[in-house]
C-alpha cells in the first residue's frame, strides 16, 4: 500500500462540516429524524429539552402520574459512557476502488514516461510525457471525473451522562473536518477544509409548574472549540504537514484549559402534557454570550409535539412504547428558511422489551429493542437499538443533511454506530 492508499485512508477517517454550534448527536432521536423536543422521556432531554428532565421516575408511575401508567417504567434515570462514529461506508468502498483506478492510472504513465525519456532524462520532458500518456489514455477522463473532489465523511463521538428526576448533567465530545480528494495535474492530494473539535460541559434541571402537566427546564454550558483551517496534503508535503497538525494538536492540548477559549451559553425548554396521549414541547437551545472560535452562533428555536396512543404501550414485565413525534427545528437559522420541509422533522418508534421478569412492572428488562424512522429536513432517517440488562446498550442510525442552499440539493448521508455502558 503506497502513500496515496494512505492518503485516502487517512481521509476518510474523518468528516462533516460542522454546525454553526455544537451539536449532540442522539441516535434515538437522529434516526427518528431529530424529532424529539416533546419526547425525551430519558437522559436525551439534556439536549434536547431540559423539561423533559421531570418525566424521569414518573413514566409508568401509577401512583404519581395515572394517567401515563401504561408506558413502559422510566424508574431511576440514566448514568451513561458512550462511544461512536460515523461515515459513508459506501462512498468510503467507491472512493478506495476510485484511488485504486487513479493509481494504476498514474502508474502505466509514469512507465510509458520511464520508456519515451529514457534518452533524455530531463525532469521537464518526462512531467510532458506523463501528461501526454495520461491525456492519450481512454479511462483517463472517466477515471478522473469520479475521483475529483471527492467528498469523505466521518464523525467521532464521546459522551458521558447522567439523568433522574428533575436533573441532568453531561460531558461531551465530537470531532469533525471537511476533507476532500483532488486528482490534480500530476499528482492527487488531499484538502482539510476545516477540522473541529468541540468539547461541551453542561447541567440543567426541570421544575414542575403544574404537576403532571406543565414543566418548564433551564440548563447551563460551558463550551471549548478547537479549529484548524484549511491544509492541503499532497505526496509532496505530507512529512511537513504531518508535523505541521501534530504542532497544532500540542497547541490545543496547551490551552485547553485558557478560560479566554471558552464559552457560555444557557438552554431553555418547556413542556406540557395536553392529555394522556399528547405531548407538546419547545426548547431556545444555545444561547451563548459570545463568540466561540471567531464565530457567532445561531440560538436554537425548536417546537413539536408527541402521540403516544394507550394501545400501542405497555407497562406490564414486557414493556412496549410507541412514540409518533414532529418538530419544526432551528427556527432562527434563516439560511434555508424559504424551505418549510428544510426545519421540519419527522418520525416514529417502537421499543419492546423482549425478555424480563413478568409482573415487576419493566423494572428488570433483560433485552429491549427499538426500531426507528422517519425524516430529517426532507431526507429519510432510519435506527435500530439494542439493549440489555439496562447496563450494555448498541445502537445504530442513518440519516441526511442538507449540505447545498435548498431542500434536495445536495445530501450528505450519515451512518453512525455507537456503544454504551452504564444504567
Amino acid at each position: 500500500m503506497n502513500k496515496l492508499t494512505i492518503l485516502a485512508i487517512l481521509a476518510c477517517a474523518f468528516g462533516i462540516v460542522s454546525a454553526k454550534s455544537p451539536m449532540h448527536f442522539s441516535l434515538r432521536a437522529e434516526s427518528m429524524g431529530g424529532a424529539h423536543v416533546a419526547v425525551v422521556d430519558d437522559k436525551e432531554a439534556i439536549h434536547y429539552n431540559y423539561a423533559g428532565l421531570s418525566q424521569i421516575n414518573r413514566l409508568g408511575n401509577f401512583e404519581k402520574r395515572p394517567e401515563q401508567g401504561y408506558y413502559p417504567r422510566n424508574w431511576i434515570g440514566d448514568m451513561r459512557l458512550t462511544f461512536g462514529g460515523a461515515g459513508d461506508i459506501f462512498k468510503f468502498l467507491t472512493t478506495y476502488s476510485d484511488v485504486k483506478d487513479v493509481q494504476d492510472l498514474f502508474r502505466a504513465a509514469q512507465n510509458d514516461a520511464d520508456r519515451i525519456t529514457a534518452d533524455h532524462p530531463m525532469p521537464s520532458s518526462r512531467t510532458g510525457a506523463i501528461l501526454d500518456s495520461l491525456i492519450a489514455n481512454p479511462k483517463y477522463v472517466k477515471t478522473i471525473n469520479s475521483y475529483d473532489h471527492k467528498t469523505m465523511e466521518a464523525r467521532v463521538k464521546f459522551d458521558a451522562e447522567l439523568a433522574f428526576h428533575n436533573f441532568g448533567a453531561a460531558f461531551w465530545m465530537n470531532g469533525s473536518v471537511a476533507p476532500y480528494v483532488d486528482a490534480g495535474i500530476i499528482l492527487p492530494y488531499v484538502v482539510v477544509d476545516t477540522f473541529i473539535i468541540d468539547a461541551v460541559a453542561q447541567m440543567g434541571g426541570a421544575y414542575e409548574i403544574i404537576p403532571n402537566q406543565l414543566s418548564v427546564g433551564l440548563g447551563g454550558k460551558i463550551v471549548k472549540r478547537h479549529k484548524t483551517n484549511m491544509v492541503t496534503v499532497g505526496l509532496a508535503n505530507y512529512s511537513s504537514i504531518v508535523d505541521t497538525l501534530k504542532d497544532q494538536a500540542g497547541d490545543a492540548t496547551d490551552n485547553f484549559f485558557d478560560s479566554k477559549t471558552f464559552s457560555f451559553g444557557l438552554d431553555l425548554g418547556v413542556l406540557y402534557q395536553f392529555n394522556r396521549e399528547i405531548r407538546f414541547g419547545a426548547s431556545l437551545r444555545d444561547i451563548y454570550f459570545k463568540q466561540l472560535a471567531g464565530e457567532t452562533l445561531i440560538p436554537n428555536f425548536t417546537i413539536g409535539a408527541n402521540y403516544s396512543p394507550k394501545f400501542m404501550n405497555s407497562n406490564t414485565g414486557f414493556g412496549r412504547k410507541f412514540n409518533v413525534a414532529v418538530d419544526f427545528a432551528d427556527m432562527f437559522n434563516a439560511d434555508r428558511n424559504y424551505k418549510f420541509f428544510t426545519h421540519l422533522n419527522f418520525g416514529f418508534e417502537l421499543e419492546q422489551t423482549l425478555a424480563a421478569i413478568p409482573g415487576l412492572n419493566n423494572e428488570i428488562r433483560f433485552i429491549t429493542l427499538r426500531l426507528a424512522g422517519g425524516f430529517r429536513g426532507g431526507y429519510p432517517s432510519a435506527g435500530v437499538g439494542l439493549e440489555i440488562l439496562r447496563f450494555f446498550s448498541v445502537e445504530a442510525a442513518t440519516w441526511g443533511e442538507e449540505r447545498g442552499y435548498y431542500t434536495g440539493q445536495d445530501e450528505n448521508r450519515i451512518y453512525m454506530v455507537q456503544a454504551s455502558i452504564g444504567f
